[in-house]
């Protein structure tokens, strides 16, 4: 029986940040009668409101880490956002604030804590996101998607991470397209917003890629171009990423930790391009090399992307698929989406 309880949802910027939020919903149903999520008017407004959430939008700072004048405004322009925060939770009156990090989720965060609203967080890197790091001194409690990440650390708590239920309902033969079935298929994507390294190698080597495998390739919305190759099939975005997944043999993407945990969560191999510490904070490295040291995939890193290690990583994850798929299953990385909605009820105010 449903809980008379309102939820606010926060996080945005990217899918990253948004997706696994909308993961929990069904088993956050089970719990509360109102789910609310408040955001920018980024990605996570068009994604919330796809999903029939309601949505409330707050002005929000994004965080600039080189050296910029615009660091200048982010004291002035955060006390804004946390003060219209603050009237859209007084309206809401939420139960909990569950922040799934990015700068939109900072506002939201400190304004919670002076209405004595919880908050509980969660990081699904494997070291915290800048915005995790303001907001877990504002949280009730941490929630980490690698154990290591919450080693002796006060009220942080490892729970793994929230994976959509819809990518095990895959069906290849729902693909808008045939498959060439004398041939291994390899999906390429980067993310809801796309990579520029892998779609332009991509580009670059379509005709050696599509002589070989099945391409499937994701760009990002707006990245697409007109290209034409046997056995080639681009698409911007889809709805139904699981359909990719089932006709994928392999995989080939940023190494994303909300990615690589619906990847192992149906046992895909994988090869991961984790973005280089130039483009980003060395996350997406971390990520990489903590799951290639367990056995779980391959990694090659951007500036070695070629179509001759390619091929090799790509042989390497076919002779060891069987390995593979057995090392997922021994580490047991079964949908955490049921134990983390039940900490965020216990954490709830009544």
């Amino acid at each position: 029986m449903k809980q008379s309880k309102t939820i606010v949802l926060t996080g945005g910027g990217t899918a990253g940040h948004i997706t696994p939020n909308l993961a929990l919903c069904s088993e956050l149903e089970k719990h509360f009668q109102k789910i609310v999520y408040v955001g920018s008017g980024g990605m996570e407004k068009q994604l919330a409101k796809d999903f029939g959430l309601e949505f409330k939008e707050i002005p929000a700072v994004k965080l600039v880490r080189s050296l910029s004048l615009k660091n200048l405004k982010i004291p002035f322009l955060l006390l804004k956002s946390i003060k219209a925060a603050k009237i859209v939770l007084k309206e809401i009156s939420p139960n909990v604030v569950f922040s799934k990090g990015g700068y939109v989720s900072i506002p939201v965060a400190i304004a919670a804590k002076r209405l004595n609203i919880p908050v509980i967080t969660h990081e699904s890197d494997l070291s915290l996101g800048l915005a995790n790091k303001i907001i877990s001194h504002y949280s009730v409690l941490t929630l980490t998607a690698f154990s290591k990440t919450a080693e002796n650390k006060k009220n942080f708590l490892y729970v793994g991470s929230p994976v959509r239920q819809q990518i095990f309902n895959g069906k290849k033969k729902n693909l808008p397209f045939k498959l060439n079935p004398n041939k291994k298929t390899v999906l390429f994507f980067g993310g809801s917003l796309g990579a520029k390294a892998i779609n332009q190698f991509v580009y670059d080597n379509v005709e050696i890629l599509s002589r070989k495998y099945n391409v499937l390739h994701l760009t990002g919305k707006g990245k697409a171009k007109q290209i034409s190759a046997p056995d080639y099939h681009q698409q911007e975005f889809s709805n139904e990423i699981e359909n990719y997944f089932d006709a994928a043999n392999f995989v080939v993407c940023r190494a994303g930790a909300n990615s690589i945990f619906e990847l192992l969560a149906i046992k895909k191999p994988m090869l991961l391009i984790p973005l280089s510490k130039a483009e980003s904070r060395g996350d997406q490295i971390d990520n990489a090399n903590y799951f290639k040291e367990k056995g779980m995939c391959e990694v090659l890193l951007q500036e070695n992307l070629n179509c001759e290690n390619l091929f090799e990583k790509l042989k390497i994850l076919k002779k060891d698929e069987e390995k593979i798929k057995n090392k997922i299953i021994s580490e047991n990385l079964s949908n955490p989406n049921k134990r983390i909605v039940e900490i965020i009820v216990k954490n709830s105010k009544n």
